[in-house]
């Protein structure tokens, strides 16, 4: 979470900047507890984790590199999609971790077909995808679509919504009217909590749960995590649309000193050793940019621009 953290305020740090990074930076301030509680239930090589915008805590968490995300944001062509797409649209399917797809929803798909291709093959075994949404991309056909087929063919999938009250910028009583969003789990037939996204305990719990349940063949899985994003949807939003009194409220409880508070309190981590990690975590961020500002962006006079599903760039490959 620290990680995450000081990883995206780095980033927004360049992007305001200007000329670093090119494209949109979106911060998951806020949705860390929530995020990182269900990549540390997965394992990289065995699960799949079908990781959004706001799901810098679980990336890292599943494994992924930090020199994977400064290189996509800076544009590296040693970065994992090579220079060669939006800076959040990064991925290493043969690892498990499919690129990002920005119309929401359809990522749902995505994981669901990568688990049904495995069980085809026979290699499915214990292995769980997980994939996570924010409360506006539930009102889309797609996440219908394909929380029914997860349903009906017992798929192990966990999908994390995370209940950030705003879609953009709309306010959730103009986005859905049931109670509580995990009544959308219950419509489909499969199993769904809900919990306070802010509070880290909480989060391990349901997530552990979850990935359990899934692994051991009870089918899909829900967890409706309630927050507030404590940004603008992105860098270049101010986020003037959140009224004061929900920042206030608990649902704007800042996740990492809740969790710092209750290291602390139960006696688990001194103030010290907290202070000790945050300094670490710094170091290894900027170890990593001056790793990745220092490699070069794709040549378009050498760049040969195809696909990269054609025999000379599928993953794993190189060009000479």
């Amino acid at each position: 979470m620290l990680l995450a953290r000081i990883l995206e305020e780095k980033l927004a740090s360049l992007y305001r900047a200007g000329g670093r990074i090119v494209g949109g930076v979106y911060l998951g301030k806020g949705q860390e507890a929530f995020s990182a509680a269900m990549g540390v239930q997965l394992q990289k090589g065995r699960d799949i984790f079908g990781a959004l915008i706001r799901d810098q805590a679980g990336r890292l968490a599943f494994g992924e590199p930090l020199l994977d995300s400064f290189r996509t944001y800076l544009g590296a062509v040693t970065g994992p999609m090579r220079g060669r797409d939006g800076n959040v649209h990064r991925g290493r399917p043969k690892e498990g971790l499919p690129a990002m797809i920005s119309h929401l929803g359809s990522l749902v798909s995505v994981v669901n077909g990568m688990l049904f291709a495995r069980r085809l093959q026979g290699r499915l075994g214990d292995a769980v995808g997980a994939t996570s949404i924010g409360e506006g991309g539930t009102s889309t056909g797609s996440f219908h679509e394909a929380l029914n087929q997860a349903a009906v063919e017992r798929l192990p999938l966990v999908v994390a919504v995370a209940n950030n009250q705003f879609a953009y910028s709309t306010a959730n009583e103009r986005q859905f009217h049931c109670e509580d969003l995990v009544e959308r789990a219950r419509g489909y037939g499969i199993e769904g909590c809900s919990i306070d996204g802010t509070d880290l305990v909480a989060c391990v719990q349901a997530f552990s749960k979850a990935v359990r349940r899934a692994r051991e063949g009870h089918g899909p899985q829900m967890v409706v995590g309630t927050l507030l994003r404590l940004s603008g949807h992105g860098e270049h939003d101010d986020a003037s649309y959140i009224p004061e009194e929900k920042k206030k409220s608990s649902l704007g409880r800042d996740c990492i000193s809740v969790a710092e508070q209750r290291l602390v309190a139960e006696g688990w981590m001194t103030t010290d050793e907290v202070k000790d990690w945050r300094a670490q975590c710094g170091a290894e961020v900027e170890t990593a940019l001056a790793q990745a500002s220092k490699e070069p962006v794709p040549d378009p006079f050498r760049e040969s621009w195809r696909a990269l599903s054609t025999s000379e760039l599928v993953e794993g490959q190189h060009e000479p």
